[in-house]
Formats: C-alpha cells, structure tokens, sequence
C-alpha cells in the first residue's frame, strides 16, 4: 500500500506561509527554507514588540508630564505624587496629551494640586 500523504494540508500551509512573506527582498519572497525562517523570526519580533510599545510609550509619556511639570517648579514624582492623593483620576497618556497639546488646561491641574 502506497504512504498516504496529505499533501493538500501541506501545500495550504506553505502557502499561508509564503504569503506572509510577501514584500519581503530576496529570496526570503520565494524559497520555501528560507521563507519559513523568516516569517518566524519576524512572528517573534512582532510578539515581542507588541510588549516594548507599551514601555516605549509610558516612558514617552512620563517625560512629556515631567517636562510639562517643571515649566510650573514641580518634578514629575511630586506632581504624580499630589495627583494620586487629590483623587484626580487622570491616567499618564491624558495627562501627556495636555501637557503638550493643552498646556492651559495642564497648568490648571498644577495649580489645583499644588
């Protein structure tokens, strides 16, 4: 009896593979071997910086409130500090935007908490 193999499967896998590839330069674009690594490894990079963004982000964030803080004599700590213990429910990424786009509306929430 002949070895049965399920090449329909296999085929389809290749090719969900092989698309993902798609754009990428050389022969990483066709070659099945090749191919394959290199959607893994940009599989991995994407899993792991989907992780980074976020730190990437808060760090942006907590030097945008740190620089938009000292225009007004505080350091970031003292003003999160007072912040938290006035009960203004404000998260770093709004807090951010109004340091830099809204500086009036952030100069306000200096004041109320100093």
């Amino acid at each position: 009896m002949p070895r049965s193999v399920n090449s329909v499967a296999s085929r389809a896998r290749r090719k969900k593979v092989m698309k993902q590839a798609k754009g990428y330069f050389g022969r990483r674009k066709n070659v099945w071997t090749v191919a394959k690594n290199a959607v893994e490894k940009a599989m991995l990079y994407a899993y792991r910086d989907r992780k980074t963004k976020k730190r990437n982000f808060r760090s942006l964030w907590i030097t945008r409130i740190n620089a938009g803080a000292r225009l007004h004599g505080m350091s970031y700590s003292q003003f999160m500090g007072k912040v938290k213990s006035n009960g203004i429910e404000l998260n770093r990424k709004v807090l951010a935007d109004l340091a830099m786009n809204h500086p009036d509306a952030f100069k306000a929430i200096v004041e109320r908490v100093k």
